[in-house]
Formats: structure tokens, sequence, C-alpha cells
């Protein structure tokens, strides 16, 4: 036996120990949740138990994070613990989750981030359908897009609150890197990049360096732009590397997005109201007319309880008559008492106060 295998041979077994008792701990783990299981689902109540509880998710991963002495960084931390909750939840209740597809795109990806491995998802072909099939309760979860660091927000999700009745209940931030895909036999000129439009201009730069004069066509989502260049090898595709794995395409170059952090955030779609976490944030829908210091009547409160606003969007109410609404996101929960207050005081001045949800700010 060599000196490296002496030297190999202790570690070796220290990790073959420590993986019985990995394997020891997450059974118990996994007992823990079935017997969580049979006490909700032996509650009486008019109400469905809910299993499903992103609060509780979120305090547990803070701690988590909180007590990690390294060398893993926190957000392997929080994927790692993410896979258990996900495969544990599956013991007491198999989700479902619908989400924007086709597959491969990033709220695929999102929807992995936030509810793991252990879920079954569904991918739909709109905003809307994903808000239909969450309120009529055909699946248990949905994920959107919202919004993006560097092109604004996603007005198609805000259009769709302002008929639905679904409730917010999480929020994802994924970091967006682009990759150029092209077909694995693709040689020669590239005749066309493709790839939605948003993903077009969060990469205009890189495009304008390196392929000036090629034509860039927008379609309907990134994973759309990968299957067409499937079958053209002339035409190259934007879209994350994880598409490029879901349809076998080559990587001609990676993280050619113009702005290194691009984000963009999603949200978890649901029927259920969320509790506290301790780190939340709240979202609402504020109707008013178009007239002088509408939006000063509106955003007072917020200054006058000390409540931080973190966005508001501007939408047309459909209604015809020129009235607006607005989006509005505030950090704290919508039962803390100055939020409270401050819903209260902008009744007294909108036409409509509605409530989105409150739920816990995005974890790494």
């Amino acid at each position: 036996m060599s000196t490296d295998d002496d030297k190999l041979k202790p570690i070796r077994e220290r990790i073959d120990a420590i993986d019985a008792d990995l394997l020891r701990l997450l059974n118990e783990r996994a007992q823990c949740a079935l017997e969580v299981g049979e006490i909700k689902q032996g509650q009486q109540s008019d109400e469905p138990p809910v299993f499903y509880r992103p609060e509780r998710e979120a305090q547990i991963l803070s701690a988590l994070m909180k007590k990690n002495p390294g060398p893993l960084q926190d957000s392997d931390v929080a994927a790692l613990f993410r896979e258990v909750i996900s495969c544990c939840l599956n013991l007491e209740l198999p989700l479902t989750v619908a989400y924007l597809g086709p597959e491969g795109t990033y709220t695929e990806a999102a929807t992995m981030k936030q509810f793991g491995h252990f879920a079954t998802t569904q991918p739909l072909a709109s905003i809307d359908e994903v808000f239909r099939e969450v309120e009529s309760q055909a699946v248990h979860y949905g994920v959107v897009p919202v919004e993006n660091s560097t092109e604004g927000m996603v007005n198609h999700t805000l259009d769709c609150f302002l008929t639905s009745k679904v409730k917010i209940c999480a929020e994802v931030e994924l970091a967006i890197h682009h990759a150029l895909l092209r077909h694995e036999n693709g040689s020669g000129d590239i005749d066309e990049i493709r790839s939605h439009a948003q993903s077009l201009a969060q990469c205009r730069g890189w495009l304008d360096q390196h392929y000036p004069g090629v034509p860039r066509v927008a379609v309907t989502s990134n994973a759309e732009a990968a299957r067409q260049a499937v079958s053209d090898p002339g035409i190259a595709a934007i879209a994350g590397e994880m598409a490029a794995d879901q349809y076998d395409l080559r990587v001609l170059s990676a993280r050619i997005e113009d702005q290194a952090d691009n984000k963009t955030r999603f949200l978890v779609l649901g029927n259920q109201q969320v509790g506290p976490c301790g780190k939340d944030k709240t979202s609402i829908l504020v109707s008013v007319r178009n007239e002088p210091g509408a939006l000063l009547r509106v955003l007072q409160p917020f200054d006058t309880y000390g409540i931080s606003l973190t966005r508001i969007e501007t939408r047309p109410a459909r209604s015809g008559d020129w009235s607006y609404v607005f989006f509005i996101d505030f950090d704290g929960h919508q039962n803390d008492d100055n939020a409270r207050q401050v819903i209260d005081a902008i009744k007294q001045v909108a036409f409509e106060v509605r409530s989105l949800g409150s739920y816990p700010q995005a974890v790494v």
C-alpha cells in the first residue's frame, strides 16, 4: 500500500462513518415528517390541512445558515437542505407545481430551487394558465416570473392579479446566466440568434461585440429557442446551460449577459395565507382615480408608520375610465401592527386595497 493510501484510509473510514450517521439522521427526520403529516390529517377542520409552509422553511434555512461554520457556503447549505425538506414533504403530501414552460426555462430552474427535485412539476404554455390551474386547485402551487433586475417588471404577471384570487406564498430569486447554444453538428456562420426578447436585451452589448449584423429573432421562451436550434444548425439560441443539457446543444459561450449581477425574481402562487417568518414582504394592489395627489395620498401612510417600500408599479385598470392600479411591495407582514395601520389608512383614500399576500423574503 502506498504512503498516500495510508493517509487516505482513515479519512475514508471517517467519511463512511459520517455517511452512516447522516443516513440514520435523515431517516429520523423523515419519520418526524410522517408523524407531522399524520397529525395534520387527523385534525378536525373545515379547511384542508396545509403541508407546505414557506414561512417555516424560511426559518429553518435562515437558522441553518446562521449556524453554518463552513467550509460549505451558505448557498450550498440552503440547496442541500431544500432537497431534504423536499424529500420529507413528499412523504407527507406529494406536491404538484405548475410553472411557465416549456422545460429548460429559468422558471423551471426557479421551481426546482424552491421546491426541490421531489415535487412533481408541470410546464404550462402561459402565465395565465399557471394562474388558472392554481386558482382551480388543479395543482398545489405555481411559479411565474415577475421582475428582472435589468429589464424590469413582467407586466403580464401583474395584470393576471387584477382578475385572479390567488395569493403570493413565496418569492424566489435566481441569478440569470445566459449562454450561446448551438446544434452539436453546427459549423460555419450563424444565420440567426433566437431567444426570448428579454434575454436578447440582456445580452445586447455582448452580441453587438461578438455577432454584429447577425439577425436576432425573439421567440416565446429561451427553451423554445433551444428547441428550434436543435432542428436547424444555422440557428444559435440564447438560454441557460440547463437548456443545453435538456436539448443536447453545444455551449459556444457562457455567461454572455451584459450585467454580471443579472437576477430574475419569481413568485410562488397558491391559495393559502402564509404566516410571518420574521423577515417578510407584503404585496398589495391599490386602485385609484387618475387625479392630482392620488399617488401621494397612497404613499403618505408608509412614511407616517415607518414602513419601507421595495417596489411600486403602475398599471392601467381594465375599467376603461382612466383609473390606475398600483402594485406595491413593502417590508413586513400584513399582520404586523404598523402594516395594518398603513393598509387601513390607504383604504380611506383608494377605491380598493387588496392584499396579494405576505410571504418570506427570498432566501439565497
